[in-house]
């Protein structure tokens, strides 16, 4: 029997009940407090031990959420829990929801009851508690939402790490504020009243047909075909999972149905409703004898062949476990960029498909995150859009630099983005939108999307634009008087001169015929640019080239984007660009307002310091994982280049004691055998055979690893650990010589290890390797007591050094983003 029921006192006991029952817990509340987290926390665990799929997510918002709140939510020895926090930057932030679902049904509580102590119980608290049965579309929305929100960027992972980082800001924030403070000790955590803000109603979004291209047998495209015969020399290779890096507009979703052909069952993943309806026509015309099926909020079609999924849906464990783990033959990621947050994670880590692809036109995470471990570093094929537009597979561009006079060193960069507030307040001037409609009147062609940082600038831009006689209008988020497929409409027959948008445009809905880009916001991420950039390069029978009108001023990234349109993208180490104008295609045109050029020649001189540069992306790491982060932790998951370490400090272990990062013990350690753990670090490496070996004396465990080895003592692990992976075989084994080692031999083995890494390592490592006797071993004398300390690091440098060298595709080889 279904039940709506309106909740008035002691909601907690609905909330408990709710969390004895569940399989899937969700809680979603503005703040948290330890009297809260007291009533529920021993349901909560007891709920972690049966299994249950915990997500909790508070915000910071004026800072009421407590800090020992957020720290007794922390249950380390449970994995099916996970608590994160909202990072509001002075926004308000208001929801109060809980969510339960069990095997047959589920409850959802809306309201008023933030989790207090007094909210659930005592407070004047009014709620609504309805079962799946009522409303099952609204619930199922909500649980959608629910993980949206969970997940997004704005979000931060709560641990031991993240508590402390925000108890500083939190005893900041009230050290300001003490009457808030008070106001809470007073009244017992009676709930303090927030403002509320109108709600603005989501825009629906509707599925954009792509053009019409092929009237025949649908056949890949020159790109497409590169793209099919890298991947599959890569399935040749035994390579289980790959990455294709391919500009917006060269056909990546038609290439993973060409791919699909291979496969039977296939799950298609991606972040946007829209992707999954496109990509879902796209396989149907390349196999249309196959069963497709979308998997979101609403539709849950899963018995198809191919399952097109959204993947705040279907992270959920409850949907997740509905399928074997080894039921899809091929996943296939889109937009790869997103894999490395958690939501993907989950899903990437329950399957074991026969192969996995990610697809891109940005490879890099929005918040600079390395994805290429997840494709272990396998990037079969990549195309930048410069490259596409060389063989005419993508439209030439125009770029013209407009100068901005807003100082935005004055506005507070918090961390990825500029404070909200401070940067509205500095946009929404007549001045700089009058700069910004000259700088559209004298580069602009007949169609423009122009790209705004809010929809109060875009709505302020659009007004403006409009009272001189121009027909535009601001399509966001908040747009409920006309649909994105009218306003689409409306600027392809030239009703509209422009549409104003903030971020609808990034990733998956294209307008071929758009021959003009306005960049009226700072370029806060490269990603993000270089997504929007691509939204004007399609090729259109109408246009002949694109015009990108960007306003620079002296924002964060503003010297740096123009690498992007580099015709001669040299990465190597050390490498300087001397020009600020950067070698573009002959098709191609760049012209920077004088001022322009004097603002970025001048940007090029003040970089942040390279130290505390490392040191804020090391911060963001050691919080993100909970603990300090290891050598190759940091590779995979930092914002900055780990060679930067060793160049800096001379080795990592350098950086975390320069960093204080180190105890008093390890410290000791590191400052007594230093020379070792920089020739670890820094020794040449033509082949991995000297960190195979070190590998192989460091598996003796902490207490026998630094004793000398013979040749023939290593020659079994040796031999294994070459031939174990495919990529290793075909990169270090496979010369002359060491082919005819595949069938092991352990003398020649031995012999190549005696040559190789023995002789030559102890040779160039200045007496702290010996090689005497037929031993190899530590120059050097090791205290017993320092044994344990100088293992850890010691392997920590060695894995560390050992995954960067089997890279299939290094530093220099990837796109400049």
């Amino acid at each position: 029997m279904s039940r709506i029921q309106l909740v008035t006192e002691n909601v907690g006991e609905e909330i408990i009940r709710g969390i004895q029952q569940a399989t899937s817990i969700y809680i979603l509340t503005s703040f948290i407090m330890k009297s809260g987290v007291d009533m529920i926390k021993p349901h909560l665990v007891e709920a972690a031990k049966r299994g249950a799929d915990i997500k909790i997510c508070a915000g910071d918002y004026l800072y009421i959420t407590q800090p020992e709140a957020l720290k007794e939510l922390i249950l380390p020895e449970y994995k099916n829990e996970e608590v994160r926090l909202w990072r509001s930057n002075g926004a308000s932030f208001h929801p109060k929801a809980y969510l339960f679902k069990d095997v047959q049904d589920g409850t959802f509580i809306i309201g008023s009851s933030n989790l207090s102590r007094s909210a659930l119980t005592s407070g004047v608290e009014w709620n609504v508690a309805m079962d799946k049965e009522s409303a099952p579309d609204t619930f199922e929305k909500a649980a959608e939402k629910f993980l949206t929100t969970f997940y997004d960027s704005q979000t931060i992972t709560i641990n031991e790490e993240t508590v402390k980082s925000y108890t500083l800001k939190y005893d900041t924030y009230h050290q300001k504020h003490p009457n808030l403070a008070k106001k809470w000790a007073e009244q017992e955590e009676i709930e303090l009243m927030l403002p509320v803000e109108k709600p603005q109603t989501k825009l629906i979004e509707r599925v954009i047909d792509p053009p019409e291209t092929y009237t025949t047998k649908i056949e890949p495209r020159p790109a497409q075909q590169m793209a099919l015969d890298e991947l599959e020399a890569a399935m040749e290779e035994d390579y289980d999972k790959a990455m294709v890096v391919m500009a917006t507009g060269l056909g990546k979703t038609y290439l993973a149905a060409f791919f699909a052909q291979k496969f039977q069952r296939v799950l298609f993943i991606a972040h946007r409703e829209e992707i999954l309806f496109q990509a879902q026509k796209s396989f149907q015309r390349v196999l249309p004898e196959k069963s497709t099926g979308i998997y979101n909020g609403k539709i849950k079609e899963g018995e198809a062949d191919h399952i097109f999924a959204s993947i705040f849906t279907f992270s959920a464990k409850e949907h997740l476990e509905m399928f074997p783990r080894d039921h899809f033959d091929l996943i296939v990621v889109d937009e790869f960029h997103h894999a490395a947050a958690t939501s993907y994670q989950k899903v990437l880590e329950y399957f074991h498909p026969k192969f996995l692809l990610g697809i891109t036109a940005t490879p890099d995470r929005m918040d600079g995150k390395d994805v290429y471990a997840i494709c272990d570093g396998n990037v079969a094929f990549q195309m930048h859009f410069i490259e596409a537009i060389e063989k005419g597979w993508l439209a030439p561009f125009h770029y013209y630099g407009v100068y901005d006079d807003t100082d935005y060193s004055q506005i507070t960069w918090l961390g990825s983005k500029y404070d909200q507030g401070e940067l509205l307040a500095a946009q929404l001037r007549e001045d700089l939108a009058q700069t910004i409609l000259e700088g559209w009147e004298k580069h602009k062609q007949s169609r423009t999307l122009a790209f705004c940082s809010s929809i109060k600038q875009a709505q302020f831009l659009s007004n403006h634009f409009n009272q001189n006689g121009y027909h535009t209008i601001s399509l966001t988020s908040g747009t409920v008087d006309i649909s994105r497929d009218e306003a689409i409409q409306k600027l392809e027959n030239g009703e509209l001169d422009v549409i104003f948008t903030v971020d609808l445009f990034n990733e998956g809905v294209d307008i071929p015929p758009v021959d003009t880009l306005l960049f009226a916001r700072p370029t806060e991420s490269l990603t993000v640019f270089t997504q929007q950039v691509g939204r004007g390069l399609r090729l259109h029978n109408e246009k002949t080239h694109c015009n990108i009108i960007d306003l620079t001023g002296n924002y964060r990234n503003a010297d740096l984007k123009l690498s992007l349109f580099n015709v001669e993208r040299d990465q190597k180490e050390g490498k300087k660009r001397k020009e600020v104008v950067p070698i573009i295609p002959s098709n191609c045109h760049i012209d920077l307002d004088v001022r322009v050029i004097d603002l970025l020649k001048e940007l090029t001189k003040k970089k942040q310091p390279r130290k505390e540069r490392l040191l804020h992306a090391y911060q963001e790491v050691k919080e993100e994982l909970g603990q300090r982060p290891t050598y190759l932790e940091m590779h995979l998951y930092g914002n900055v280049n780990s060679k930067e370490f060793k160049q800096e400090f001379k080795s990592y272990v350098g950086f975390l004691n320069w960093a204080g990062e180190l105890n008093e013990e390890e410290s000791k350690v590191y400052e007594k055998y230093s020379g070792w753990l920089e020739e670890v670090e820094k020794t040449g490496m033509a082949k991995s055979y000297k960190m195979v070996l070190l590998s192989y004396m460091l598996s003796r465990g902490e207490d026998g690893w630094h004793l000398p080895v013979r040749p023939e003592e290593v020659a079994n692990y040796f031999h294994s650990y070459l031939m174990e992976k495919e990529y290793r075989r075909k990169i270090d084994f496979s010369d002359k010589t060491t082919k005819r080692l595949w069938e092991y031999d352990q003398k020649k083995v031995a012999d190549l290890i005696s040559k190789m890494p023995m002789t030559r390592w102890s040779g160039s490592s200045g007496g702290l390797l010996v090689f005497e006797g037929g031993l190899f071993g530590l120059g050097f004398e090791v205290d017993e007591r320092d044994l344990v300390e100088l293992y850890k690091m010691t392997r920590q440098v060695c894995e560390y050094r050992l995954h960067g060298y089997f890279e299939r595709k290094n530093e220099s080889t990837r796109p400049l983003i």
